[in-house]
């Protein structure tokens, strides 16, 4: 073998190492990413969820809306927690041309694990309100 081939060689030692390094970084922040997105999908659909509840409860003819909003905050403690039960609100409006109950619900957005933008998230469940003959 000529000198210049070797060098050649000699040059990328190393190199199979490097590249792992930054194709498994690349690969690390991408699951991450993905299973990030996945959690704050979750959390949306849970509120959501809970929020539809709760003003499905809070249209029923023996209840109140104060009984919507207690709904809400007992199922979204339970499946995510108190911290995003906090901001909830409940009222008497239209949706769609019926009477209907609103519940808004306001809760972090999470962007690292459960740690987000306060008030990045807003949600609102509607249903019609049942009234008795």
């Amino acid at each position: 073998m000529s000198l210049v081939s070797r060098r050649g060689i000699a040059g990328e030692t190393g190199s199979a190492i490097v590249e792992f390094v930054l194709v498994g970084a690349l690969l690390t922040v991408l699951t991450l990413s993905v299973l990030q997105l996945g959690l704050a999908l979750h959390i949306r659909n849970t509120i959501l969820d809970a929020a539809s509840e709760g003003a499905r409860f809070a249209a029923l003819a023996d209840n109140d809306l104060a009984d919507g909003v207690a709904r809400t905050r007992d199922l979204i403690t339970t499946a995510i927690g108190p911290a995003y039960a906090k901001d909830i609100e409940v009222s008497r409006g239209s949706y769609r041309g019926h009477p209907a109950a609103i519940v808004t619900v306001v809760t972090p957005l999470p962007l690292i694990g459960l740690v987000g933008i306060d008030h990045g998230l807003e949600v609102r469940g509607h249903a019609a309100i049942e009234v008795l003959p």
